[in-house]
């Protein structure tokens, strides 16, 4: 009997890790949702600011800036942070800065708040970016492989979605309709809190947390091949997501005639939406061969785009968004996924503060460019803009997409383009084994 319990013991110990790890997880992806949730409550509101207290779309288009400077700040400063303090702690950390954003929104009747309130969304949700996805890979199942990589890299998009949908409901049909949407997010924000203090640590806490309060920003060597046409998918994609939060909703009331709030959530969901459902897809291919599929449908959404402002239809402009989403969903996750392949843990927060600070530059300066030509240039104009860039961004990575191909000593192997779940390349990875040729 007594030996029969020890056998017993570490099944009990193992079964137990499996559960709190799956806590961790599940709690780790409600804190990126919600935090990203935050970050487009105000989206709706804009028309609001723009009717009752005269903001301009240059002003809206900086406080896009101010959310992506914030940002970008906190993935250089403290996109390392969680290695030496801690997932949790530092998980926390982000979820206070994203609710200090939301108290100083409630109150916003100038730029100023509007500027600041979106800068310290953005600093959490910077550090939400690096941090709580870390706390999502390092607690994911194994099972299945793809899960991991979709849930850090569309969490940001999940949370955008809903964010958007209830702010837009909120402001059209609650009372408050200025304030409500944000106690919400605050609401949301605590009990996320409360979620991660009860979850488990995943990461050993080490010395230097002031030393990687430095700028640093790494891929590992094995992965740096795959860095341009990543940067050139993140770049095109989350420069159109500027371009949602910046310049459709005065696009969708002035182009397509709609003052709806709530429609303007939908239409900015539905370019969200179909990038979450999207991203699964993906994983039907090699890293390469679905950011190849991926952006060529983004192109495809862009050009219909453009030709809906062009022609003032809403329906085209939705359907459009659709199609945009799905590609950016599929390329965006495989782009992540090759990026994050083999890595280790101690390697995945500077891996995400290198893919974040390339998402969010991509947000931020094309939208401080197109706010200063919105003076010069129409709206339309400014959407030919974006779709130019969609298309050299396609073109690149068409041309230049590969796979993992090196194994975690540094030596080349090949891959292969089998595209039934993941690649056998990939898979041969994992399992020591080399694959048979090299898709190019």
């Amino acid at each position: 009997m007594h030996g029969s319990l020890q056998h017993l013991a570490p099944v009990i110990n193992q079964t137990h890790r499996g559960g709190t790890l799956r806590l961790a997880f599940v709690s780790a992806v409600v804190s990126l949702v919600v935090s990203f949730a935050a970050a487009a409550a105000p989206i709706p509101l804009y028309n609001i600011y723009r009717a009752e207290d005269g903001f301009t779309n240059v002003g809206i288009s900086i406080a896009v800036v101010a959310y992506a400077i914030g940002t970008i700040a906190a993935l250089l400063g403290l996109g390392r942070l969680s290695n030496h303090l801690g997932r949790r702690l530092t998980a926390i950390i982000s979820l206070s800065l994203v609710l200090l954003g939301c108290v100083l929104l409630l109150n916003v009747h100038d730029i100023v708040t509007l500027l600041v309130g979106r800068l310290l969304v953005g600093l959490g949700t910077g550090s939400a970016s690096s941090n709580l996805t870390s706390y999502i890979v390092d607690a994911a199942p194994s099972r299945p492989e793809w899960l991991a990589s979709v849930a850090s890299s569309q969490g940001p998009m999940l949370g955008l979605t809903v964010g958007v949908i209830a702010s837009g409901a909120l402001v059209q049909f609650g009372p408050w309709p200025r304030d409500l949407i944000y106690l919400v997010c605050i609401g949301f924000l605590l009990l996320s809190a409360a979620l991660i203090a009860i979850s488990p640590e995943t990461a050993t806490p080490t010395p230097g947390a002031w030393r990687s309060l430095l700028p640093r920003v790494s891929v590992p060597a094995r992965a740096r091949h795959l860095l341009p046409v990543a940067a050139a998918v993140f770049l095109a994609t989350w420069a159109t997501g500027g371009f949602y939060q910046a310049f459709v909703p005065a696009l969708v009331e002035d182009q397509l005639h709609t003052r709806s709030p709530l429609i303007l959530g939908l239409v900015f969901a539905a370019y969200m939406t179909l990038s979450v459902l999207g991203a699964p897809m993906g994983g039907r291919f090699t890293s390469a061969q679905a950011q190849r599929v991926g952006m060529i449908l983004f192109l495809a959404g862009m050009i219909g785009l453009c030709t809906a402002v062009a022609a003032s239809t809403l329906v085209l402009f939705i359907i459009a968004t659709i199609v945009a989403g799905a590609g950016q969903g599929i390329a965006i996750s495989a782009a992540a996924r090759g990026l994050l392949h083999g890595s280790t843990p101690a390697e995945r927060a500077p891996i995400f503060s290198a893919i974040y600070l390339i998402c969010y530059g991509g947000a931020a300066f094309p939208s401080l460019i197109s706010g200063q030509l919105s003076n010069t240039f129409s709206l339309p104009q400014i959407a030919l803009g974006y779709g130019g860039l969609a298309v050299v961004a396609t073109l690149f990575t068409v041309v230049g997409a590969r796979n993992p191909h090196t194994d975690k000593t540094g030596s080349s192997t090949c891959d292969s383009s089998n595209a039934t779940g993941s690649s056998n390349s990939e898979r041969s990875h994992e399992n020591g084994r080399r694959p048979c040729r090299q898709d190019r």
